[in-house]
């Protein structure tokens, strides 16, 4: 959907009047790294052998997963990364290599004769998971730890901070030595924790389970208020500066030294899949933090992070562009409502950075009555953003006559401005929106009537760039001229 790319300008703007300018920035990565395989297929039939759906695979993509996706999606902010987990002499070694270095990943594996590479295997078919095959194995003490924190002592001293991504799958068992490492070091760590013990994370500068983590350490918290209790506890006993507790749909609690309690509400407008949400959180929390030395930036960086992730197919992750996109728009959430085009226009790109479809319509709305506002309600319901664009004084006697338009375009655009559903309201002086519709390029181009899509004006441009047409009818019994003529009755 995303066609829009701010100006060089824009973008050094944007940037640097944030914490997202990673240049000299190297954060290490060191835990359970995956191979996350996709298969995808169409469904058609049901398997004669069993009563069970049938795939016909058409395409397979690998991803890195666990430790690796921390560090890929660091990767993808800019930020130069560092990662050393323990991967198996197989070819999925190589698999995963290979997509870490391509996107600029330096791996430091540590190599096992006796344990597979973790590979998560995913039968998707319409957007679904029909199942999760998991390849592992594991081994109660790890002979690597001696290699691994080789390779870790290694590489902290050219690291601003240090990621422990645990998934529990035996890389991270001495880990409470390798947070002493980093410590020696002077490098901040930070910890996605896995288990039921939480003491092997002594001295970490911050630890952020989710909830169902969380209360696995410290039971059942049954408000807030308990849980930042509890929290401030679990904190103070094992010397961490802060504590931050993932809770779903319910947002962020973070609890930092000598700071009161801070909560966010999620940013997730929609929930698509949650795979790899916690790498993202913990990937732009640790950068963020490099840069800003402040928990709570880094939490609303992450939190709004999470909240794009959160809506893709799959693990994904975010980069910098987009994140700085969301941040902003975030900062300027007044500029709703009547807006020249070239003001609307800065508007658009962001929204479509931010992952947000924008829709547009266009009328004179002379008098508004009830079929504008059932049909502004519907072409709100295909985006995330509605704009409706105005035809001029001028326009508008050109194309009804020198008795309209009953009120002129200031009024009718105040008016339109104070309907719910509409974020944008701007004008255009011509006889048709070609030019406007150009010029914004929107994701959804709606009209109202007996019109078909190859009659629409502006039709095919957005066609051209990827967006949709759609055609609505108005509310029976409504339309302006009836309106004029019995009020001249």
């Amino acid at each position: 959907m995303i066609r829009w790319a701010l100006s060089k300008i824009d973008y050094y703007v944007l940037m640097n009047s944030s914490y997202l300018n990673f240049k000299d920035k190297h954060i290490l990565v060191v835990g359970d790294v995956m191979l996350d395989r996709y298969w995808y297929g169409g469904t058609s039939r049901i398997s004669p052998e069993a009563p069970v759906q049938v795939v016909k695979v058409s395409n397979i993509e690998d991803r890195p997963g666990g430790a690796a996706n921390v560090a890929l999606g660091l990767s993808k902010l800019g930020v130069s990364v560092t990662l050393i987990g323990v991967v198996g002499r197989d070819d999925n070694a190589a698999v995963l290599s290979r997509c870490l270095e391509e996107a600029g990943v330096n791996c430091r594996f540590v190599y096992s004769d006796t344990l597979p590479t973790i590979t998560k295997l995913r039968v998707m078919s319409r957007h679904q998971q029909l199942i999760r095959l998991d390849f592992e194995e594991r081994e109660d003490t790890l002979s690597q730890n001696e290699a691994l924190a080789k390779e870790v002592a290694a590489c902290l001293p050219e690291s601003d901070a240090v990621i422990f991504s645990d998934y529990a799958k035996g890389c991270l068992a001495d880990v409470r030595s390798l947070i002493s490492l980093a410590n020696e070091e002077g490098v901040p760590s930070f910890v996605d924790p896995k288990g039921d013990d939480f003491s092997i994370y002594q001295g970490a500068t911050l630890v952020k389970p989710n909830l169902l983590e969380f209360e696995n350490i410290v039971g059942k918290c049954r408000s807030v208020k308990e849980l930042e209790e509890k929290g401030k506890a679990l904190r103070e006993q094992f010397g961490w500066e802060a504590l931050l507790v993932t809770r779903g749909e319910d947002g962020l609690v973070l609890l930092s030294e000598g700071k009161p309690p801070f909560s966010l509400a999620t940013a997730a407008k929609e929930v698509f899949d949650v795979t790899g949400a916690g790498d993202t959180v913990i990937a732009v929390l640790t950068a963020v933090y490099v840069t800003s030395k402040r928990f709570v930036d880094a939490v609303e960086y992450a939190n709004q992070a999470a909240g794009y992730v959160v809506g893709k197919l799959g693990t994904a992750s975010i980069d910098a562009e987009h994140l700085g996109a969301i941040m902003f728009q975030r900062s300027h959430t007044t500029n709703f409502g009547v807006l020249t085009p070239d003001e609307l226009l800065k508007q658009i790109k962001l929204a479509q950075l931010s992952g947000e479809k924008v829709v547009f319509t266009n009328g004179c709305f002379d008098i508004l009555h009830p079929g504008h506002v059932a049909y502004i309600k519907q072409a709100k319901a295909l985006g995330d953003r509605l704009i409706v664009a105005v035809n001029t004084d001028a326009s508008v006697k050109r194309l009804k006559g020198d008795k309209r338009p009953i009120n002129n375009l200031e009024h009718r655009m105040a008016v339109l401005e104070g309907v719910g559903a509409i974020d944008w309201v701007t004008w255009f002086d011509e006889d048709t929106p070609q030019r406007i519709i150009e010029q914004l390029t929107p994701d959804v181009l709606v009209k109202g009537g007996d019109y078909t899509i190859d009659t629409i004006v502006g039709a095919q441009h957005v066609l051209d760039h990827g967006g949709e047409v759609k055609v609505l009818t108005f509310v029976d019994g409504y339309s302006t001229t009836s309106i004029i003529e019995k009020a001249n009755l």
